[in-house]
């Protein structure tokens, strides 16, 4: 997103360690802010349709945030922090290195990357970014369902290792599921993002400049997240508390969904999710922009 000018005689560990502590920086930032959303977003996708009558049904955003902070206390809305905190840092380097590193595969020939290049080094991106989230994804997804207490994330761990184990059934559960989501993702945002930046020209005004760059950062993460929500939705339902339905596998998660619930419930939490993502999208790109040009100019000769 933000487009580095990487020095001729900068040593590829030095432009890894701006990029870990930019990208880092930004995913935290975004995170603490931005997590009630994403909670709220966990919380619609799985409730399920049946439980229309409880009372501690979600009609809406704001009905869901009053029932949470009324019966689990304001705090609850930071359930499941720690695990997204802790990824945050490998997991921005990743995206934005290994988007780098898999453009030159998929040059196709050409002399300079095309939107095709963007969105297959984006996806492949986000496959690898899904491998590296999923055991995090599984820990904030059983700590977010949770109603009643707030287990710290080490008692969580612990007890998906002992009870399920590292495989697919344990902290890789829903890996497909995420790598959809992710690779979904990232082939739209980068896709779209780089493409039209391109086209646009360079505003002489850095405020105005800065404003093109943000607002083309929110619609391409808006869009994205409309087009991977489907996977999003699959991923939770895997990830969580499943009772007598059983979910398994990605596709046929979404036609279970898709049969019970209607087409409309592969869209749970979108409003949430999209509200997070927008403005959070703007949030890393003026913290990792701002954090970049500092590191550069702390790491320059």
């Amino acid at each position: 997103m933000y487009q580095q000018k990487v020095h001729p005689q900068r040593s590829l560990i030095k432009e890894g360690v701006i990029q870990i502590g930019a990208g880092g920086s930004a995913g935290f930032v975004e995170v603490c802010i931005m997590h009630p959303m994403d909670l709220v977003k966990t919380r619609f996708q799985l409730q399920v349709r049946m439980q229309a009558a409880d009372a501690t049904y979600y009609t809406g955003i704001i009905d869901c945030m009053h029932k949470m902070c009324k019966s689990e206390g304001v705090t609850a809305l930071w359930k499941g922090l720690l695990p997204p905190i802790i990824v945050e840092t490998p997991k921005r380097a990743v995206k934005f290195f290994t988007f780098e590193q898999y453009k030159q595969f998929f040059l196709f020939g050409a002399a300079s990357p095309s939107p095709l290049t963007f969105s297959c080094a984006g996806f492949f991106a986000g496959v690898t970014e899904g491998v590296l989230v999923n055991p995090f994804e599984v820990i904030k997804v059983k700590q977010q369902s949770n109603r009643v207490g707030r287990p710290s994330t080490a008692i969580v761990t612990r007890e998906i290792i002992s009870k399920y184990g590292f495989g697919l059934n344990g902290l890789y559960r829903g890996l497909s599921a995420t790598i959809m989501r992710n690779a979904v993702f990232n082939s739209f945002y980068f896709g779209f993002y780089h493409s039209v930046k391109n086209y646009i020209p360079v505003n002489k005004d850095p405020l105005l400049e800065f404003g093109t760059k943000v607002s083309l950062g929110f619609v391409s993460g808006t869009v994205a997240s409309c087009l991977n929500i489907p996977f999003d939705v699959a991923k939770s339902r895997i990830q969580g508390p499943q009772g007598n339905i059983q979910y398994k596998g990605t596709l046929n998660t979404i036609c279970i969904i898709y049969k019970n619930e209607g087409f409309k419930a592969l869209y749970k939490g979108l409003l949430p999710k999209v509200l997070r993502l927008g403005p959070g999208g703007a949030i890393m790109l003026v913290v990792y922009d701002y954090m970049h040009v500092y590191l550069t100019e702390k790491f320059s000769y």
